[in-house]
């Protein structure tokens, strides 16, 4: 958390780091991501916000972790590490695969030059002991009480073969003492290799962190409200989770049927046993919400109403449509959070799907700001929560977030009768829609704009980062160093200039 005035009107940019422009197959925390920051500076941005900045995990979404405490690692320059001589310049060169800029990232090409690469780093400095990071290594390792256990998990991991652990030999699924003993010593390479590409990645993170706060620039992050079952976090504290003896999900996350989806979302992460939880005054969560914390200004929680209500799934089902709500824990977990970690909270709640009136009444009680989307307000009726003349001061508009077309996409798909309520709302023609809605956000009563970076550069249904409900060709979305124009900041830094945004 940073001493960056929350409660000021202010405008922010939402962009992934592995949109940005770079050398090797996906943006990454290097000199592209500094750049960045000098852009969002000369548009008058205040906030630069990002999706999970965890390891990706399925269809490399950010959504889904074999940590969630750990960094991704794919995110580490590799240009940074040579400048500090832990690579060799010849080690740089990308393939043929890589080469050249591509709106699309290609995540298997990626993973495979930069992971030996990785490695190779992480030996040259455990062997290094004059290496200038030899100590801070040290250090952070020592300070970082989630580092070991998610170290081990991913060794092991990785010698059977990315097997689930519940299919592991069971002293090892069940961790008991003396298998893991055996592990850890026969994996302490392994071990202290993924103990030091976390550390390259929180020493570049930290790097940026740093450049946004000199910059003025609250970066907000993403913290999705479940974990992955096959996960450090799950293996390390499965009395948290509601697990058969084997390990294997009795039930599991989804949400019912929506606009996205006829059967549902049948998101497979197992659930939390919140009356364990509670026991232990929340103690884990608070220890996530604190390196979210130690990581971000702030952060957004996806999927809030779950904390109201969950969508539980019998483990097994096909789809998310047999599934039935089940209370949650309410109001007394950020009455835990706020005592652990000072309040107002600097979280954004994600409180957008199917939200009832329980759910309105947590976030008003836990006096959160929710989120207003204006690609959802136009088409129907004048008391819509999403059109702007109902929106609130203690919220966060967007024109679109990463599970909406771009804003261009939405645009060309609409119907004559959402067309026309745009028009008529905004008094436009529509021949600029985007930068029409752009400034719609601008112009709301809400503090705090966020608009997708796609829909600055005006991008259509290409440019989209993810598609609820299916699993494959999501993520990958690039943007090219062309596009960061100076005529873009000009263009946003007016609209800052005229609504009193920073």
């Amino acid at each position: 958390m940073s001493s960056i005035d929350l409660s000021a009107r202010r405008a922010g940019i939402l962009l992934h780091p592995t949109s940005l422009p770079g050398p090797h197959g996906i943006g990454d925390l290097g000199a592209a991501a500094h750049r960045f920051l000098d852009w969002l500076r000369s548009a008058g941005i205040g906030c630069w916000q990002v999706l999970p900045i965890v390891p990706p995990g399925a269809g490399n979404s950010p959504y889904s972790s074999w940590s969630a405490f750990a960094g991704n690692p794919w995110l580490v320059s590799l240009p940074d590490l040579a400048a500090h001589g832990l690579l060799d310049r010849a080690d740089l060169e990308p393939p043929a695969a890589l080469a050249g800029a591509s709106e699309r990232a290609d995540f298997g090409a990626m993973m495979r030059f930069k992971g030996p690469r990785l490695v190779a780093a992480a030996d040259r400095l455990r062997s290094d002991a004059s290496h200038p990071w030899h100590g801070k290594l040290k250090a952070f390792e020592a300070e970082s009480d989630w580092l070991h256990g998610t170290a081990v998990f991913a060794a092991i991991k990785n010698r059977h073969g990315d097997t689930a652990w519940w299919d592991w030999p069971a002293a090892l699924r069940d961790r008991e003492a003396g298998a893991l003993a055996a592990a850890e010593a026969e994996l302490a390479d392994d071990i202290a290799r993924v103990k030091a590409i976390q550390f390259f990645f929180d020493r570049q993170w930290r790097a940026l962190q740093q450049a946004a706060g000199e910059r003025g620039i609250e970066l907000i992050g993403d913290l999705p409200i479940y974990v992955d079952a096959d996960s450090a976090d799950v293996w390390l504290n499965r009395g948290l989770f509601d697990l058969t003896p084997d390990g294997r999900r009795k039930a599991v996350s989804g949400v019912p049927p929506d606009a996205f989806s006829d059967v549902g979302q049948l998101w497979g992460n197992p659930l939390y046993r919140w009356d364990v939880l509670a026991e232990t005054g929340y103690g884990w969560w608070i220890a996530r919400l604190k390196r979210a914390l130690e990581l971000h200004d702030r952060v957004r929680i996806d999927h809030f109403r779950a904390f109201s209500a969950y969508w539980s799934v019998p483990g097994g089902a096909s789809d998310a449509r047999s599934g039935h709500w089940v209370k949650g824990p309410g109001q007394a977990i950020f009455d835990a959070f706020e005592a652990a970690l000072g309040a107002p909270l600097p979280i954004i709640a994600e409180d957008l799907g199917d939200i009832d009136q329980p759910v309105r009444d947590l976030l008003e009680a836990c006096r959160l700001p929710g989120m207003k989307i204006l690609q959802f307000a136009f088409g129907g009726e004048s008391d819509n929560l999403y059109l702007p003349h109902n929106h609130r001061p203690d919220a966060v508009v967007y024109t679109g977030t990463h599970d909406n077309d771009t804003t261009l996409g939405w645009w060309l798909a609409a119907g004559d009768k959402t067309k026309h309520h745009v028009r008529i709302y905004y008094r436009i023609d529509g021949n600029d829609l985007v930068w029409d809605l752009i400034r719609g956000a601008y112009a709301s009563p809400c503090r705090l704009a966020i608009i997708p970076m796609q829909d600055v550069l005006a991008l259509d249904s290409r440019g989209r980062m993810n598609t609820p409900a299916v699993a494959e060709g999501n993520w990958g979305w690039r943007m090219r160093a062309e596009q960061l124009r100076p005529a873009h900041a000009e263009r946003l830094r007016g609209l800052a200039a005229l609504y009193q945004r920073g």
